[in-house]
């Protein structure tokens, strides 16, 4: 289902798109590349499960939010000049930023065509307007990330509401999804979408701790990208706060004129690690774990949803 809907892209679209999928070269031969996790289309295949649906009943709307998720990927390479994904060249690399733009919105809209011709009809409405407010949620968070980098301090409280929005939305939206074509009733399907926000929770948290002591070989990801970049991630909001030395060192580094160095991001996560920002994190992403585990109603087959909980709060890419 995915490919053919980014098949049916006009050229060049479709083979960028492809590219960006790992599906093909940049002049869009096919080859073997590294993929996505794609773990909100497999969230939306477990809710519909969970709640007595099919696989069959939710391919639409797992299609959909993968396409939405990758309309984000690709702007966010944009917006934060992200040289490599997966370890390859991203799109606006070799295509420009203004083409890169241009994918990310044709994948947004084909996500939308894609979800209101294969729902269920009669959850086809309710479907599309929740993606629909996915989508405005997760773009209000990606501006919050955006402008902390300019600001000299975040809240804890504030970082919590941007990540709701940038991550949590559309997880939260790609469980709902699933209960939605399963038939579900109302209370199911607003429990599936609380699973899905809290995990999106630990997602971004555990995302956080990746991009400061992930082994890049493994992420695919530059190391310490988003220190370079000045971000204000989870485990740097906690080490400015802790009120410790090394908390006011990496101010030091990060409100500094001097360009953020390779040397000076590795002294930032040796900083944050030392003011207790990498334990708070992992402190966060536990009890944000407990939370969708706990929302997730009572008789339902949810085995393979709490696999995938564990396996976000667990993995290292």
């Amino acid at each position: 289902m995915l490919r053919a809907a980014v098949g049916s892209l006009a050229e060049p679209l479709d083979w960028m798109a492809g590219y960006h999928f790992g599906w093909c070269s940049a002049t869009g031969q096919p080859i073997e590349g590294v993929q996505g996790k794609a773990l909100r289309p497999a969230l939306t295949f477990a809710a519909s499960t969970a709640c007595g649906g099919t696989v069959e009943q939710a391919v639409h709307a797992a299609a959909a939010v993968e396409l939405l998720h990758n309309f984000s990927l690709v702007h966010d390479d944009v917006m934060d000049a992200d040289p490599f994904r997966h370890g390859r060249p991203t799109v606006w690399r070799i295509w420009g930023e203004t083409n890169a733009t241009l994918l990310g919105d044709a994948l947004q809209a084909l996500a939308l065509g894609v979800l209101s011709d294969g729902a269920p009809e009669e959850v086809t409405a309710e479907a599309v307007i929740r993606l629909a407010r996915a989508t405005v949620t997760l773009c209000r968070g990606q501006y919050e990330d955006c402008a902390f980098e300019t600001r000299s301090s975040v809240s804890v409280d504030e970082y919590l509401s941007m990540a709701a929005g940038k991550t949590g939305a559309l997880l939260g939206c790609a469980c709902a999804l699933g209960a939605l074509c399963a038939g579900a009733d109302h209370a199911v399907v607003s429990a599936m979408h609380t699973f899905g926000n809290e995990l999106g929770l630990v997602f971004q948290l555990v995302d956080d701790a990746i991009d400061i002591w992930g082994d890049p070989a493994v992420t695919g990801k530059p190391a310490h990208s988003d220190l370079i970049h000045r971000k204000q991630s989870f485990p740097v909001v906690c080490a400015l706060a802790s009120g410790t030395g090394p908390g006011r060192e990496l101010a030091r580094l990060y409100h500094a004129r001097q360009p953020m160095t390779a040397a000076r991001a590795a002294r930032a996560a040796d900083l944050i690690e030392e003011a207790g920002g990498r334990q708070r994190t992992v402190v966060r992403a536990a009890t944000a774990l407990r939370a969708a585990l706990d929302a997730l109603p009572p008789g339902l087959a949810a085995g393979d949803l709490t696999a995938l909980a564990h396996l976000v709060a667990h993995r290292d890419r």
